[in-house]
């Protein structure tokens, strides 16, 4: 272990340095100079510092002052060496942040009884750390696995209720990316974004309530099997809304939101403008992109420029035009997804 000796005595240092090295595994450095010592500690971390009191230029409250500023300094051992008697000197350097002291002339058993337990503190110290960095990193490591395990998990649920409708294949992924790229322009933090790209396909959920004979018919649908239909919003929110997690809560959020439209005519509770949830005007958007531009069983794939028209017509709407406006802002990007996650 290094300890830096700051005394402007010669004979004063040689003997510090010398008893320091007396103890097995330790290394002194000594400066005559506590300027030169600081810029040296400015790139170094000794792990105890032993400082004369009276020096000139800078005595040695003013280097326990100096030490303690600089970053990482704030647990290492300072043992400050005075002839000084003088209580306020002593308080005043307990203030500035000294750790111990030995007065002059410097008794060897006992400056190096001072000198051990300072460097065994040191070390005590070092282990502490060492051992709470280790367990915080074991403790990301084993946050980011659960975190994982529950982004497999939600991926999917999404996915079984989305393999009972034949009109998906990688719909879930294009949309919730979509919806990602939306919630970034409009300035949602990272996690937000997170949060938003892990519930988003959770937006049909409801639909494993739908009976085959309405989800699966290839014709239009009545008006009591499409309202059967759209119960799939409700259902969705039933199933998710009990549970704590936020990316369920955001997932029962968009269930229920994301068929309602900025005009008010949407379903199921017809809201309309900022009354409709901000996921569920993201992912409003982000749905309907995807289905315009993805074969469905009675639809061809729009062309990616008439589906941005649509989007441009509903502005207002259907849609929330910020969240139009966003996906436009975007739609480079929006087209890099739609090739890349293609069926």
């Amino acid at each position: 272990m290094e300890v830096l000796i700051v005394d402007d005595n010669e004979i004063n240092r040689e003997v510090l340095s010398t008893l320091v090295e007396s103890l097995p595994g330790n290394h002194a450095r000594a400066f005559a100079d506590a300027r030169e010592s600081l810029a040296y500690c400015s790139n170094a971390e000794p792990d105890l510092y032993v400082v004369d009191y009276m020096m000139p230029g800078m005595d040695g409250i003013e280097f326990v002052q100096r030490v303690r500023a600089l970053p990482g300094r704030s647990e290492v051992p300072i043992v400050m060496v005075t002839g000084a008697d003088d209580r306020s000197i002593r308080r005043r350097a307990l203030e500035a942040g000294a750790t111990d002291f030995v007065c002059k002339p410097v008794e060897a058993t006992e400056f190096l009884v001072r000198i051990r337990n300072m460097l065994k503190l040191r070390q005590a110290y070092r282990q502490l750390a060492n051992r709470a960095e280790s367990l915080a990193d074991q403790v990301a490591k084993r946050t980011e696995e659960i975190k994982a395990n529950e982004r497999d998990t939600l991926l999917a649920l999404a996915r079984a209720a989305e393999y009972r409708d034949p009109e998906t294949g990688a719909h879930i992924v294009r949309m919730a990316s979509y919806a990602r790229l939306i919630g970034d322009r409009l300035g949602m933090t990272t996690q937000e974004q997170d949060l938003l790209e892990q519930a988003a396909p959770l937006h049909d959920l409801g639909k494993i309530g739908t009976p085959d004979s309405i989800l699966l018919k290839p014709g239009p649908l009545t008006s009591e099997e499409r309202s059967v239909m759209q119960q799939h919003t409700t259902i969705g929110w039933q199933i998710l809304s009990t549970h704590a997690s936020p990316v369920l809560q955001a997932g029962a959020v968009i269930a229920h939101s994301h068929h309602e439209k900025f005009d008010g005519s949407g379903y199921p509770l017809g809201r309309s403008g900022e009354d409709i949830p901000l996921h569920g005007r993201i992912v409003a958007v982000a749905d309907v992109l995807d289905a315009l531009t993805s074969v469905r069983p009675y639809k061809p794939a729009w062309p990616i420029e008439r589906a941005r028209g649509y989007l441009v017509e509903g502005r207002g709407g259907h849609f929330d035009p910020q969240c139009v406006d966003a996906i436009l802002e975007r739609w480079s990007d929006a087209v890099d997804v739609m090739h890349r996650y293609a069926d």
